[in-house]
């Protein structure tokens, strides 16, 4: 935090709607909401008074904006680059680091141009100032629209941040304009307006997403914890959550996950099956438990599995030298693909393993320990990775498009309805996990089924051994680009009650568990 002594430009203070009641409206006391003449509590972008404000009337606001525009675009070319925004904060009396200014650039430059034109410079502005909004009701812990340095204190403490309480009046005293040791919500917004503001961690804390969202495939980007959560151990009693309710949903949903891999495998032009046919085919064969076939393997890879995830991802997250509380979006894509990608190379024999058995007849295994030495001194150990390239291939577009997906709806959400708080409530998040999810696997289908084809290939009497491109022309070119899709209708009907159930035990295991809901 960069102090800027105790005047902000009136340039600044004045960009936006501070109004709060008709009396300000009427202009009985315009000055009326406490020392520095400005009210506590800023009208949103839709807010639309029933009088005429000269502070935020649609045509004075908009003149502020442009005044504001001009003094920043120090050589006039209608557009503001980071030596113009330099040196115009600095005639405001608002100084910026470098680096600082490079992010407000980078975070609004929409046409990535280098510069910011007046469009992009008021979209910024206010999209920035909703999200400082956001910050200061979540460390406005007695909601009285005021922050002392009490609530600074806990807001850092429950981020893993412990400072005195100097160092607390201190922060306090760069913000605070009038003497009170408080800051109230224009000062937090005057001395942050044009500070970027990569991550928000009471929005992050809200909106965790790996952790309870199981739908059978576990590529997903790992979740960020908190130091606080990390210091504790609450993270991995978040872990232990996640990975019991996921064994339950796998459980409830095995039989529509060994139907899929049936589909996948044997389905065809010539021999098709429906989900109906599919169940009946299982029961006659093998009886109802054979429903479950594979689902022990399934479930027991889920602890190896996301504890390496979760190693590796914070070993990944030290080697890209980055040193914030959470990460950008593209270094989470980097740093969760390439955790997933070294869990999955470390556990995926269990996978094959998981294929085989929910593929096999009834009599022909004994358990996982049998299959295992069968495919060993028949196949070799290469068995043991068949499939291993389309996998580790449909790591990137799956995990890419779920976070893409979820970040995108989560932001949609946040700039829509987030007035009060982050919070997005059960079902939001529920639906936005879905969403993404769905989407992930969507685009990743084709390989995971080109995967799963490669894991079966032995099992199959007198079938042949394809590479991953011969097996992709193979199909397209004898069932058409729908049979990269096979599997598809039992895959998606596991997913809604899939995410449910692991939520539902997610949230009863973290009240066993003593973790602490925020």
């Amino acid at each position: 935090m960069h102090q800027q002594g105790s005047f902000v430009s009136p340039l600044l203070s004045g960009v936006f709607c501070q109004c709060q009641t008709e009396e300000a409206h009427r202009g009985s006391d315009p000055g009326g909401g406490g020392p520095g003449g400005t009210f506590s509590s800023p009208c949103d972008d839709s807010c639309e008074p029933s009088y005429p404000c000269e502070l935020c009337g649609g045509p004075e606001q908009d003149h502020r904006l442009k005044v504001l525009f001009q003094v920043l675009d120090v050589n006039g070319d209608g557009g503001i680059c980071v030596n113009d925004l330099s040196i115009g904060l600095k005639k405001l009396g608002v100084h910026r680091t470098e680096l600082e200014l490079m992010k407000i650039v980078k975070a609004g430059d929409k046409d990535l141009d280098g510069q910011l034109d007046f469009e992009e410079f008021v979209h910024y502005l206010r999209d920035h100032e909703k999200k400082l909004r956001l910050v200061f009701k979540s460390l406005d812990k007695k909601n009285d629209g005021r922050i002392d340095s009490q609530e600074i204190m806990q807001s850092l403490r429950d981020l893993g941040v412990n400072i005195s309480e100097q160092q607390a009046e201190k922060i306090l005293k760069s913000m605070d304009k009038n003497g009170t040791m408080t800051i109230d919500w224009n000062e937090w917004r005057d001395y942050h307006l044009l500070h970027p503001a990569d991550n928000i961690p009471e929005i992050i804390l809200y909106w965790k997403h790996s952790t309870i969202f199981d739908v059978g495939e576990s590529m997903m980007v790992p979740d960020e914890f908190t130091a606080e959560e990390k210091k504790t151990g609450m993270w991995w009693r978040h872990l232990v959550a996640g990975g019991v309710a996921g064994a339950v949903s796998r459980t409830c949903t095995a039989p529509l996950d060994r139907l899929k891999v049936l589909m996948q495998v044997h389905a065809s032009r010539t021999n098709s099956m429906c989900i109906a046919g599919g169940f009946t085919q299982m029961i006659r064969e093998g009886g109802v438990r054979s429903l479950w076939r594979g689902n022990g393997m399934n479930v027991i890879k889920i602890a190896p599995e996301s504890a390496i995830k979760f190693m590796a991802y914070e070993q990944i997250k030290r080697l890209i030298g980055s040193n914030q509380e959470t990460l950008g979006i593209l270094e989470r894509f980097v740093a969760g693909s390439l955790a997933g990608a070294i869990a999955q190379s470390s556990i995926y024999p269990m996978e094959v393993l998981k294929t085989r058995l929910a593929l096999r007849k009834t009599g022909q295994f004994s358990g996982i320990a049998d299959c295992a030495k069968h495919i060993f001194r028949k196949e070799g150990m290469a068995a043991f990775y068949k499939g291993y390239v389309p996998n580790l291939i449909g790591i990137i577009p799956y995990a890419g498009i779920d976070l893409a997906v979820y970040e995108t709806l989560k932001n949609w959400w946040l700039q829509r309805y987030a007035t009060d708080s982050a919070d997005p409530g059960v079902f939001v998040l529920l639906a936005c996990g879905t969403t993404s999810s769905t989407c992930g696997q969507l685009a990743s289908y084709p390989l995971a089924l080109v995967r799963t084809r490669m894991q079966a290939q032995a099992s199959i009497e007198g079938g042949p051994q394809m590479t991953m491109s011969g097996l992709f022309r193979h199909i397209v070119k004898t069932e058409g680009a729908s049979g990269l899709y096979r599997g598809l209708a039992p895959n998606f009907m596991k997913v809604i009650p899939a995410v449910s159930i692991s939520y539902v035990v997610y949230e009863n295991l973290k009240l066993s568990l003593g973790v602490v809901s925020r």
